[in-house]
């Protein structure tokens, strides 16, 4: 026996802390390991097998006017656009699934806008401008996207609608200004479309 080796307490356990960082790296840009947390505060109800939750009419929670400026220096908020469907889409020039997701939710945008839907970005954690305009221009985006570096946009959302560290994440604020459906991580264009049509499909009130 006492030429057996003991395996090393502190080696195993940071093991198990650098394969759990990396399970968080392959499920989005970044994550507190909480995506779906705090559903029941907001009234959002995850559709089984999905990363998609929804808010049912008459569940829903204002959503902030966040605004500022965009990428492109013009002044923008999300009540300039009350009475359209707005989907919110966080995202870094940095991110991974964001590269991957920028095709889908443009060709989305080019389908739904001209049904009373507007799409709009919130680029975060990008502290040059430049790098940010740079993804649009490569990825040929033209929904204009608010320009929030340090996240102070993202914390004026309720507990439990958006967390500010699952990057990017997607939210569709109904006609009335109310969060109606959140979808955490990268997204294609069926998936959206999935989240989307049916708060289009809602009578205006």
């Amino acid at each position: 026996m006492s030429g057996m080796t003991r395996p090393r307490p502190r080696l195993a356990a940071a093991a198990a802390v650098t394969a759990a960082a990396a399970a968080l790296v392959l499920t989005g840009c970044s994550s507190s390991g909480s995506s779906g947390g705090g559903e029941g505060q907001i009234g959002f109800v995850t559709a089984k097998g999905t990363n998609i939750s929804t808010a049912a009419v008459g569940h829903r929670q204002d959503a902030p006017d966040i605004g500022g400026n965009t990428l492109e220096g013009t002044p923008a908020k999300l009540s300039d656009y009350r009475g359209k469907v707005v989907v919110l889409n966080v995202w870094g020039s940095w991110c991974g699934p964001c590269r991957s997701e920028a095709d889908d939710l443009q060709r989305v945008w080019e389908k739904y806008q001209g049904q009373g839907v507007q799409f709009l970005g919130i680029n975060t954690r990008d502290t040059e401008v430049k790098n940010a305009i740079r993804f649009e221009q490569e990825k040929g985006v033209t929904f204009p996207s608010l320009y929030d570096p340090a996240g102070a946009e993202l914390l004026k959302f309720p507990k439990g609608s958006l967390n500010p560290n699952s990057i990017p994440t997607t939210l569709v604020v109904d006609r009335d200004g109310k969060l109606a459906a959140r979808a955490v991580g990268g997204q294609t264009d069926d998936g959206l479309e999935a989240m989307l049509q049916p708060i289009v499909a809602e009578q205006q009130r």
